[in-house]
Order: C-alpha cells, then sequence, then structure tokens
C-alpha cells in the first residue's frame, strides 16, 4: 500500500492542481465573460474586478496547464489573500461569516502550489525532463 500510495503521490498534486484551478477559472470567466453565470457589476480591465477577472482566467489557466506553476501559484495565493481582506474581512471576522472560506482555501492550496509545484502531470515537468535531456546529450 506504501508504494501505491507514493506513486501516487505527485499524480494526485496534479489532480489537485487542474481541479482546484478549473473551480477558480470559473469565478474569472463570470468575471469577464458573463459565464456560467452573470457577473455581480460590469467588467472594466482597470479596476480590481478586471484585473482579479483576467488573473482568475489566465493564471487560473496556466496553473491548469501546470505552467510555470511556482510563480503564478504564489501570485494566485496573493490575489486571494487581498480579496479576502478587502471583501471579505471588514464584513465580520470569520470566515464562514464573512463568505470568504473559499478565498481562504484557494490562498493556503495556492501557496500550497507555490511550493509544492504543478506534480508528474504537468508541463512544467515536461520541461524539467526536457532540460534535463537536453543538459545530457
Amino acid at each position: 500500500m506504501e508504494n501505491f500510495l507514493e506513486a501516487w503521490k505527485p499524480r494526485m498534486l496534479s489532480i489537485l492542481r487542474i481541479v482546484t484551478a478549473f473551480l477558480f477559472m470559473q469565478h474569472g470567466t463570470q468575471k469577464m465573460f458573463g459565464f456560467p453565470a452573470p457577473p455581480h457589476q460590469p467588467f472594466d480591465l482597470f479596476s480590481m474586478f478586471g484585473i482579479a477577472g483576467a488573473l482568475e482566467v489566465f493564471g487560473g489557466l496556466l496553473i491548469l496547464l501546470g505552467l510555470f506553476t511556482r510563480p503564478v501559484a504564489f501570485l494566485l495565493s496573493g490575489e486571494m489573500a487581498f480579496a479576502y481582506f478587502i471583501a471579505h474581512a471588514p464584513q465580520a471576522f470569520w470566515p464562514l461569516l464573512n463568505g470568504g472560506e473559499l478565498a481562504v482555501m484557494w490562498c493556503f492550496t495556492f501557496l500550497y502550489l507555490a511550493c509544492a509545484g504543478g506534480g508528474s502531470w504537468s508541463l512544467d515537468h515536461v520541461r524539467e525532463h526536457a532540460r534535463a535531456a537536453a543538459g545530457r546529450v
């Protein structure tokens, strides 16, 4: 059982990354394109709402692909911390009461991805192996 779990650890990291990115991108597509639901306010790229939407769509896409996972995840972790303290914390102290549970979960999930990387099913992994192979030639 231990061998099975050890073999699947980098794959499960990739699955966590992919599912997180897919769910995260929906918030950006809602803001930017009104899909899958209409946004809460009009989209203006040069507003905090617009910048958040762009980060969620394009940063989420990079996380989904596992490309530049560590720096993008660190940036998105910061975005979620910023979102929590700007939009949620002023409403109430506890995340359950201020609606900020997702922002906190994404903040720490992205912080974990910034440390752990994209896993074995990522473009970062492919690039790393290509770079190592090129160094051996």
